[in-house]
């Protein structure tokens, strides 16, 4: 059997880049108004999901480039399940090119793929509706095994009790730090963001030109803001959305940003551009992100020596008696309501998310598969990267996701890089631009017809 590869979607983005959607996260419930998917892409009652007609043809799947290695995988490990995987850009910083070639399949009547994997967390907000996506736990899935994904990591995939996709990975935010300059400088990890923002200060006056984080993705919103409770961004029913971007949570986060982005503790530039590799890459003292920071940036992008970084938890504000973390990335796998081959690609569908041959031994991120991430952790354990071992904080932070930050149709990643970076590149602060950001949000969430709260 030879799988057949070929690019359909947008060009080929950099790996961590496809990782770091965060428009999702685990945590908090996505309710959305009473829709179905049936067979034939109609809309009634969820129990009246009706299977097509059921054949022994090619499985279609489509992945973006970092999953092509687990359609592979399976390809090699089911040698006689014919397989066509088809590789696209995986819905990358929300391009919604799932969404479109969905509503063309739709009108042609042909040519849904069975299984797809996006690196968005919130396609159920549109593919139940366009009755695309399959409930998993209308017996295909069995739920022994759905009990089995992160408290709460599939959240975004469920639609009035029946479940709609699986979670792929998580990509709950740690402080990474350097343990070595830390212990030389005699600095304590910071568990407080008070602490963090006065070391940030010290590090300004006694190491000038050390970083303790970075500013300058569309995604800091998600480290920062959804860690520190900014309320901006609460889904609290099928279309309506709280936003409230001037709450004491926002205004403090938003001072501390301006205060360490002022004395350059804070880099502006993308954790992903060569300037940041060039410059920066070298001078991280800490670095608040996701898990997958450890392989994507550490090891593979800014090829930093091992036995160098750790992971802490992340601060909290003083006196906050409940952790909490961000979120930035984790994908998600659906099954089309259309597919003729069911029974094939619920066994593939299973495989790629729970398979310690994939997730446990070499997917990139953290998996959302309870059983699977603790063969991952042990993977990262035994690595001989990591200064310290880090997976009693990444376990802990998986659980700790602040449930505040909902799953809406619209980015806040895109609307902080349209509102936000440019006043920031203008040297405007956070602080000043709470307003415009607050204005924004609302805008974006009613021309996806939410009804706002503000």
């Amino acid at each position: 059997m030879t799988a057949k590869d070929r690019a359909v979607g947008a060009e080929r983005a950099d790996r961590g880049r496809r990782r770091r959607t965060g428009l999702l996260a685990a945590g908090g419930a996505l309710v959305l108004a009473t829709v179905t998917a049936c067979g034939s892409g109609s809309t009634g009652g969820q129990d009246d999901f009706k299977p097509v007609k059921q054949t022994n043809g090619t499985l279609t799947v489509w992945v973006d480039s970092t999953r092509l290695a687990a359609a592979k995988l399976y390809q090699k490990q089911h040698p006689s399940v014919k397989m066509n995987i088809v590789t696209y850009d995986g819905d990358a910083n929300g391009s919604n090119y799932l969404r479109t070639k969905v509503s063309l399949f739709n009108r042609t009547r042909h040519g849904w793929p069975d299984v797809v994997f996006s690196s968005q967390n919130n396609e159920a907000t549109w593919a139940v509706q366009a009755g695309f996506t399959a409930p998993l736990n209308k017996g295909l899935i069995p739920k022994s095994t759905l009990a089995k994904w992160a408290a709460g990591a599939n959240d975004p995939c469920t639609v009035d009790g029946a479940l709609y996709c699986l979670r792929n990975d998580l990509a709950q935010t740690v402080l990474w730090y350097n343990a070595g300059l830390m212990k030389k400088w005699g600095y304590g990890v910071p568990t407080t963001w008070e602490q963090y923002e006065a070391l940030g200060k010290k590090v300004a006056t006694e190491h000038p030109g050390y970083l303790v984080g970075s500013a300058g993705d569309a995604f800091t919103p998600e480290i920062y803001m959804w860690a520190g409770k900014c309320g901006a961004n609460q889904i609290t029913g099928p279309k309506t959305v709280t936003v409230n971007t001037t709450d004491a949570n926002c205004t403090r986060m938003a001072s501390l940003l301006d205060t360490l982005i002022k004395n350059k503790t804070l880099s502006m530039s993308s954790v992903f551009s060569s300037d940041f590799s060039k410059n920066a890459a070298d001078k991280i003292l800490m670095l608040p992100g996701p898990s997958w920071y450890g392989g994507a940036l550490f090891q593979e992008a800014f090829k930093t020596p091992a036995r160098q970084i750790a992971a802490a938890p992340m601060p909290q504000w003083s006196g906050d008696s409940k952790p909490s973390v961000g979120n930035v990335g984790g994908g998600t796998w659906l099954l089309s309501a259309h597919s003729a081959h069911l029974k094939a690609a619920t066994d593939f569908l299973t495989w790629v998310t729970t398979s310690d041959d994939y997730q446990g031994k070499t997917a990139p991120g953290y998996p959302a598969y309870a059983p699977a991430a603790k063969a991952w952790l042990a993977k990262q354990a035994s690595s001989g990267y990591y200064a310290q071992d880090i997976t009693g904080t990444l376990r802990t932070a998986a659980d700790q996701v602040w449930p505040g930050w909902g799953y809406g149709q619209f980015s806040q990643e895109a609307i902080w890089a349209a509102t936000v970076t440019p006043g920031m590149t203008a040297g405007k602060s956070i602080a000043s631009m709470l307003p415009a950001w607050k204005t924004a949000i609302v805008n974006y969430a009613r021309t996806n017809g939410y009804k706002v709260s503000e």
